[in-house]
């Protein structure tokens, strides 16, 4: 019997755009056993997925489960994360793999001379190009995200005024360069004409409550009150998501959801934006300042604007993304 492990140690957005690959490499091969390995804050994300056989976590090291790595006696590993760790597991375990172009040096190019060879191809599908020479081929499908029943959130529970439908609003990111700066997203949400929902992790809520308090009352702060499939399950209950680059995008993708994406110092060239099904007939916008001569400025982002000015965020268009919030949003009747 074969059996594959899939490596992707982080993190939230990149797990999520592993699940296209996890469906096909099952239903296309479903005498084998699909295994994948993680970090342990990450098994939320994966373990309601039916096309997955088992997970090992880490915390830390390799080290804590290289002996049940090693007992399984794998007959192909599949690197979807192409780091130092995942090529120590790769020498440790001694069987074939597959990998996938990274494209970091391409990445290094526009980012530091602006010299753009990027190929036009989502990171979905290079990931394919892991497990081609297995015969298994996308099958245009999109991604997955599959909520526990258990952690689905009541809409009963939400205040009223929320209860007839809502905008979630995905204020939250690695870094403060893919971020929106406050006063940004006050005036964005002033012109929003339905309720809001303010989604982001604990560390989050101070920016949230001061969007709130600044805002008007159709907002709630849900920043740090939910556990990510919780979020999820709020994501999937939206009217729209409107979001900064970030893992909750993946997730409203894989949920087929209207998406509106903001992009600061990153851009969608780098393959990394919303991904939907061959077929989708859904409304995906991208709403970034082009034109820039600093942006892109780095493949992950900052702390701060290297430049100070912030341009990339402080020019976006808040028009533009509040009338699209604002438009074919289903009303009371």
């Amino acid at each position: 019997m074969k059996k594959y492990l899939i490596i992707r140690f982080s993190s939230i957005g990149d797990i999520v755009l592993t699940t296209a690959l996890i469906r096909c490499l099952k239903l296309q091969q479903p005498e084998a056993e699909v295994h994948f390995i993680t970090k342990k804050q990450f098994l939320p994300l994966l373990e309601a997925n039916p096309y997955l056989d088992k997970i090992y976590t880490i915390s830390k090291n390799i080290s804590e489960v290289l002996p049940q790595l090693k007992a399984e006696n794998y007959s192909n590993v599949v690197d979807l994360h192409k780091s130092l760790r995942s090529r120590e597991l790769l020498l440790r375990l001694q069987k074939p793999y597959s990998s996938f172009p990274k494209l970091n040096f391409q990445k290094f190019l526009i980012c530091s001379f602006k010299i753009n060879i990027l190929p036009a191809i989502h990171i979905v599908d290079r990931y394919f190009k892991a497990v081609q020479k297995y015969g298994v081929n996308n099958d245009g499908k999109g991604l997955d995200y599959f909520i526990p029943e258990k952690e689905r959130v009541s809409l009963g529970s939400l205040p009223k005024t929320h209860l007839n439908g809502y905008i979630a609003l995905v204020i939250g990111g690695k870094h403060a360069t893919k971020q929106m700066p406050p006063a940004k997203l006050v005036a964005l949400c002033k012109e929003i004409s339905k309720p809001i929902i303010i989604l982001g992790g604990k560390e989050d809520r101070d920016v949230a409550e001061l969007i709130v308090s600044q805002s008007g009352k159709m907002i709630f702060n849900a920043c740090g009150l939910y556990n990510l499939n919780q979020s999820a399950s709020l994501l999937a209950s939206a009217d729209r998501v409107i979001t900064h680059d970030t893992g909750l995008m993946h997730i409203a993708a894989a949920l087929k959801k209207d998406i509106l994406s903001i992009w600061g110092n990153t851009v969608p060239g780098f393959g990394m934006y919303q991904y939907f099904q061959a077929n989708y007939t859904g409304d995906s916008q991208i709403a970034e300042v082009k034109g820039l001569s600093c942006r892109p400025c780095s493949k992950l982002g900052y702390k701060a604007c290297p430049k100070i000015h912030f341009n990339c965020m402080n020019q976006i268009n808040v028009e533009y993304i509040s009338k699209w919030a604002n438009s074919n949003i289903p009303v009371e009747t």
